[in-house]
């Protein structure tokens, strides 16, 4: 998995563009449906419920939801969704950034997955409480559990 980031801010300031590739090894549907449907999503990202209808991005988090903006969807290779960080009033307050999900279809049953969040020049604490191991980890138990059935944690 890997981060290359530009925007280079300060000392301790993330990066306003991140991106983050890894390799799974499931289809381009499989990996669709995952970030796509709740019974899925919630196995491997910190519980939330995420669904598409509408044009919207609703995700739902115990007693909380929140919609987000689609701003493309191409299934099953590319999804762009507006990214506001409702689970934390203080992060909710910042302004939305843009998640974008490119999916590509590789050889012996693997597909490179490739998360860039970006436009997070106006979210700086979102943008340092979703970089290195924040997505990184979302990631690493969404590969785990495509491969394996289970995520890292339950």
């Amino acid at each position: 998995m890997s981060t290359i980031a530009g925007s280079v801010g300060g000392a301790g300031t993330a990066q306003t563009t991140q991106v983050y590739s890894v390799f799974i090894r499931a289809t381009s549907e499989q990996i669709w449906d995952a970030i796509t449907k709740p019974e899925f999503t919630e196995r491997y990202f910190h519980g939330v419920r995420v669904e598409l209808r509408g044009g919207r991005r609703f995700s739902t988090l115990g007693d909380l939801e929140w919609a987000e903006e689609i701003l493309e969807s191409d299934p099953p290779r590319r999804l762009v969704h507006r990214w506001t960080s409702a689970y934390d009033p203080e992060l909710a307050a910042e302004e939305p950034s843009r998640v974008t999900w490119e999916i590509e279809p590789r050889e012996h049953g693997t597909t490179l997955l490739t998360v860039v969040h970006d436009r997070l020049d106006g979210a700086p604490k979102t943008a340092e409480s979703v970089s290195g191991t924040g997505w990184m980890f979302v990631l690493s138990n969404l590969k785990t559990f495509l491969e394996t059935g289970e995520p890292l944690h339950a």
